[in-house]
């Protein structure tokens, strides 16, 4: 078994406004093993976005190369082996808090039969009880405020055990408490499995809950910082 879920060599990407090239990506380099907790730090307009979406597979680089040793084709990552949790949290406004948070494991065909279906209905129980949720079950996104839906997309996120979580700036737009009590949820969660994390973060804070950083600064990343680590 691999441990290397990610690898990227002189990985970029290059966006074309009019005559302008943008460059959001330059050559990075990088690799995600099984169980790596990483803070992915770097401004807004950074580059952070961009190499979570090439490392989910919902973007293709310009040039360099992505690998997915241990996970297979990119055609078959999303939702079952790589979630990704947005900046917003993008909850489909018809499905409850239950639905919305069963989706990838009915995407992955896990409900096919009777058994499953029961299977299911557990591992969303416990996804909820997991981020406090429990109350909010029935209830539809409109009904929620920003702190619980971010919850609910996390929740959705980490139901289906994951070989890779990746979350956009999940506290973003939380307060200081609600954001570390959603991290305490999560990390608890992935407490003795394989999955990997990375946040993409510009808060210290979310980055010392981590074992590793990641620095990007107008598309280079830059080397491991080995200096911040999770206490």
């Amino acid at each position: 078994m691999r441990d290397a879920l990610i690898e990227a060599q002189s990985l970029s990407r290059i966006y074309r406004r009019g005559e302008t090239h943008v460059v959001a990506l330059a050559r990075a380099s990088f690799v995600l093993n099984r169980g790596d907790r990483i803070a992915l730090m770097g401004r807004s307009g950074s580059g952070k976005t961009t190499l979570l979406h090439l490392m989910a597979a919902l973007d293709t680089p310009t040039s360099g190369a992505i690998d997915w040793p241990a996970l297979g084709s990119p055609d078959t990552l999303l939702p079952a082996k790589i979630s990704l949790v947005f900046q917003t949290p993008s909850l489909l406004e018809p499905l409850t808090v239950s639905e919305n948070v069963a989706l990838p494991l009915l995407m992955a065909g896990a409900a096919d039969s009777a058994d499953c279906a029961s299977n299911v209905e557990r591992a969303v129980a416990a996804a909820l009880a997991t981020f406090g949720l429990e109350a909010l079950a029935q209830k539809l996104p409109e009904e929620l405020s920003g702190g619980q839906m971010q919850r609910v997309a996390m929740a959705r996120a980490a139901v289906g055990r994951p070989l890779v979580i990746l979350a956009d700036e999940p506290t973003g737009q939380l307060d200081h408490t609600t954001g570390q009590a959603l991290l305490d949820a999560l990390i608890a969660h992935l407490a003795g499995t394989p999955t990997a994390l990375v946040i993409a973060t510009h808060d210290p804070a979310v980055a010392k809950r981590m074992d590793t950083v990641w620095r990007v600064e107008r598309g280079v990343l830059t080397e491991t910082d080995p200096t911040v680590r999770r206490t």
